[in-house]
């Protein structure tokens, strides 16, 4: 079904439910091209930019016994090359590197996207990155090396998709463990370098439109919020109404007689925000920024800089999704019904940084925020066949992410002797005020009057109405030190102390509309405005019921030290030994919290404390010139989330899933082995071969089970998981002098990268998994042998495929990329697994250096999914198929302007 048709036929019902009234004014909207990338940063010897030369620059002959050293707060990656500087090469461990360049040529506007096309990599969910098919859980993401928290309930790691490009000068990821990171490694670990600062002033200005052919230009909906909606902040009118937090600060529970409920659900029932109204067509997405910097000397050899960057973008999007649901393994159907969901996406960003350098010692300040916030309006038509009606939905929603950071480094040198030091505070919060959903109901029942009409008579029989108020704040403090010295120049250590402490506080409240059987059912047939207005609520005495009030809030925390020690040795030339050891020591706890002053015995509270000794090797070869061979083997761990250990249930709008968490949860182990096998050919060509293997003993994995008819997730620990596979990367580029005229200054570029894995959980008889409150079950109660693991591609295929200028900026580049289908979710009791099948999708992007009135400017011109894929999550048996989460997606353009002065 086009969208026009479905929005169209949606926005009939709530004519239907409408009585004749004015409608309120729309805002103005808009959203995110990509931007334009900026200029590399200067400082090279921070610039991973200038390191990593990849297809950018020639790796050719290079200064003798070369040392570079690329900062991150103490997990520093140090390299060395006697012929190279390519950090991919030279570095005694199996990193990924993308450059400031290669993020501008994929023309990704979030440094997920760009991430996307690295070997083995895939972006799925709310912006997650999952390294060679482990999950978000196994994987590690750091700002200039040192920690970040998260603004996900569901997740302590940060979502990737928060990163504007613009504030990120360059990513490396490194699958190999090595001592100096944090234990928590399964897949890899990703570090997002900002921008340095700059040796010479500039300012740079961009702008971008964007749009697609689901959303611009066409119909959507939307309600009116508030008047700064727009850039992502709201004016006040979301704050807690004075009634209820009047409630929230008495302690009491809403069923006590000194609670007035009316009075509460009279200040609940704002037209502004419960009031969807058709959009006949929405507008361009948008993004604009600035960027600036300079330096000056200080000192008799010093050198001080300033840089800053500020960012806003406004998006659109629209999706006609497929929701159906099986009510047995023949997959009949249980419920089918068709949302019409409009996204409005606001991001806003900015860094302020400083950088001093004195002698051979730098300092750097960075502070970075971001506020991603998402407003979303839904609306959806469907039968419930167990009912036998049809139900009209309406769902409107405001979520507001926020990070905070504030990190100092400094880096001394004295002679041999290396010192780092660092240290920072961050904070992420996720705000979710007034959460509304309305359900209206059509009996389909000829013997009843108004059997034909949808009707919501707030009983949660024939309609219901609920508001919900949550909120999430996560603060990390982070410190350490690592100190180097080379005993010999065939034999370097490095020894350091880590420490992070991190303290997360979630509270969520929920509250259903109550009237009582005395409820007309021709007033149910109101909008939700009327529906919820004070006539209605004091005529008929509607009161509240809150649904979380035996779990509305939890504490957790995480307290790691960790100590670690690390060698590098070079016994002969042409072989390097990376060899240490790290022991962490933490300490995690998650408790309710009681917010009722009449205590109740909800959730159970969970304390896990451990340690480990980690050890990591990794050994290089240099077998000739142009080839090199590595072996790697480590141990490393995974912790369970915060929200996995409470007993508590949780509802996820985003996923539009029940999950409930499990206190008897413990750490999973994990082995890694991979062996690697690189030739590299001159002018930065290059191919490389690595076969990878990990055992994981006790993976954490969710499975589904049904509480009074309602799909509830849960997690357990299955019994032991293995994961294995190659990948093979192919990097080539040729310069066209030969052909002459126009391509006499061209080059071509080749990019390949193609990752096989496979994995299985292990079940066997015998085996058990415990699971609170009934501790020890059976282990194939909940976990079937022999299935893959959560997320997991089988093939996962780049191609980037390029034409550019060498004297200029002038790029043409396809890109292309594959991964086949993956598990999303486990099916309930003996219903398949819910699939997600991304396919195939090709991208354009074109980047333009133009002079406009000497002035240089650059164009980015991108078409994305050019052949329209959509998406597709789904149930099937083999027989038989049903759709959970599936919708068109379309072809999407952007075209952005920047120039530096």
């Amino acid at each position: 079904m086009s969208t026009g048709k479905q929005l169209a036929g949606l926005l009939l019902l709530t004519t239907a439910l409408t009585f004749p009234g004015a409608a309120l004014a729309q805002g103005t909207v808009g959203s995110p091209g990509t931007g334009a990338q900026g200029t590399p940063d200067p400082e090279s010897d921070e610039n991973l930019a200038s390191q990593a030369q990849g297809v950018e620059e020639t790796a050719e002959q290079q200064p003798d016994e070369a040392e570079i050293s690329i900062p991150g707060g103490g997990n520093e990656i140090v390299v060395t090359g006697r012929r190279t500087q390519d950090v991919t090469r030279s570095s005694t461990q199996v990193v990924s590197v993308l450059t400031s360049e290669q993020i501008a040529r994929t023309g990704e506007g979030d440094i997920a996207g760009a991430l996307g096309r690295v070997t083995g990599l895939s972006v799925q969910g709310q912006g997650f990155v999952y390294v060679r098919g482990l999950g978000d859980r196994y994987s590690l993401a750091l700002l200039n090396g040192l920690p970040l928290p998260s603004p996900q309930p569901l997740s302590r790691v940060v979502p990737l998709d928060i990163f504007p490009t613009d504030v990120v000068a360059s990513s490396l990821v490194q699958k190999t463990y090595s001592a100096n990171f944090p234990g928590e490694f399964g897949g890899g670990v990703i570090n997002l370098t900002t921008r340095a600062i700059p040796e010479e002033s500039f300012l740079e200005i961009s702008a971008g439109i964007s749009g697609d052919e689901q959303t611009t230009f066409s119909g959507g909906i939307d309600y009116y919020g508030s008047d700064f909606d727009w850039v992502g902040f709201d004016d006040g009118t979301r704050d807690v109404p004075p009634a209820l937090r009047d409630f929230f600060d008495s302690g009491l529970r809403i069923n006590d007689l000194a609670v007035d409920q009316q009075a509460i659900a009279k200040q609940l029932g704002n037209p502004n925000l419960v009031l969807t109204q058709r959009v006949d067509e929405l507008p361009v997405n948008w993004s604009a920024g600035l960027t600036a910097g300079t330096s000056f000397p200080v000192f008799s050899d010093g050198q001080f800089g300033v840089i800053a960057t500020a960012g806003i973008s406004n998006k659109w999007r629209n999706r006609s999704i497929v929701s159906q649901t099986a009510v047995n393994a023949d997959l009949d159907l249980d419920t089918d019904f068709r949302d019409f969901v409009t996204d409005n996406r606001m991001l806003v960003n900015g860094l302020l940084g400083f950088g001093l350098e004195v002698g051979d010692h730098r300092f750097r300040w960075t502070n970075l925020y971001i506020r991603d916030t998402l407003k979303q309006s839904r609306l959806a038509l469907g039968d419930d066949f167990q009912d036998g009606d049809t139900e009209f939905q309406q769902d409107t929603a405001w979520y507001e992410r926020q990070l905070i950071d504030s990190q100092i480094v400094a880096e001394l040198e004295f002679g041999e002797l290396d010192v780092d030091l660092r240290g920072g505070y961050a904070q992420t919060q996720r705000d979710a005020p007034y959460e509304y959903s309305f359900t209206y109901v059509r009996t389909n029942n000829a013997n009843d009057p108004l059997g034909d009409l949808f009707v919501n008579v707030l009983d949660r029989q024939r309609g219901s109405a609920s508001v919900a108020f949550s909120d999430l704040k996560e603060d990390l403090w982070y410190g350490g030190i690592d100190v180097g010295y080379a005993l010999t120049d065939w034999l370097r250590l490095t020894a350091g102390y880590a420490y992070t402490d991190t303290d997360r506080y979630s509270e969520r409240r929920e509250f259903l509309f109550d009237a009582d059987t005395g409820f007309d059912d021709a007033v149910g047939a109101l909008r939700p405005d009327l529906l919820l207005g004070d006539a209605v609520i004091e005529y008929y005495g509607i009161g509240l019921i809150e649904t979380t009030q035996s779990d509305p809030a939890f504490a957790a925390g995480l307290e790691i030290q960790a100590g670690y020690v690390q060698s590098r040795i070079n016994p002969v030339e042409g072989v390097t030994f990376d060899l240490g050891v790290r022991y962490e020591d933490a300490r995690q706890s998650v408790d309710p919290v009681e917010v009722f002053a009449a205590p109740t015995n909800s959730g159970s509270s969970t304390l896990l404390e451990n340690d480990y000794y980690l050890p990591a090797g990794t050994i290089t070869w240099e077998v000739t010139d142009a080839l090199q061979a590595r072996l790697s083997a480590s141990k490393t761990i995974a912790r369970p989330q915060f929200r996995e250990l409470i007993f508590q249930t949780y509802y996820d709008p985003e996923t539009n899933r029940q999950f409930n968490g499990n206190p008897l949860l413990v750490d999973s182990e994990l082995t890694n082995l991979e062996g690697r096998l690189e030739y590299y050919f001159g002018n930065g060509n290059r191919v490389s071969l690595a076969g990878f293997y990990k055992d994981i003993e006790r993976p954490i994995e969710v499975f589904s089970a049904f509480s009074d008819n309602v799909q509830v997730s849960g997690f357990a620990n299955a019994p032991k998981a293995q994961l294995y596979g190659a990948e093979f990367e192919f990097q080539y580029n040729h310069d066209l002098i030969d052909w002459g005229g126009w391509f006499e200054s061209k080059r071509a570029i080749a990019v390949a990268n193609y990752t096989y894995t496979d994995s299985q959980i292990e079940v066997a008889e015998g085996n058990t998994t415990s699971v609170f409150p009934s501790g020890a079950r059976p282990a194939t109660d909940f976990f079937r042998d022999g299935v893959p693991l959560t997320g997991q591609s089988d093939h996962l295929v780049n191609l980037q495929l390029g034409l550019e200028d060498t004297d200029r900026l002038q790029q043409f580049t396809f890109l292309v990329s594959y991964a086949s289908e993956r598990v999303t979710a486990r099916g309930t009791s003996s219903l398949p697994d819910i699939v997600e099948d991304p396919g195939l999708r090709v991208d354009f992007v074109y980047r333009q250096e133009l002079d406009v009135f000497r002035v240089p400017v650059e164009v980015k011109l991108e078409a994305r999914n050019i052949f329209g894929r959509d998406h597709f999550e789904y149930q099937s048996n083999g027989t038989n198929r049903i759709e959970i989460n599936s919708y068109e997606v379309g072809q999407s353009f952007a075209l952005s302007l920047s120039t530096e002065f």
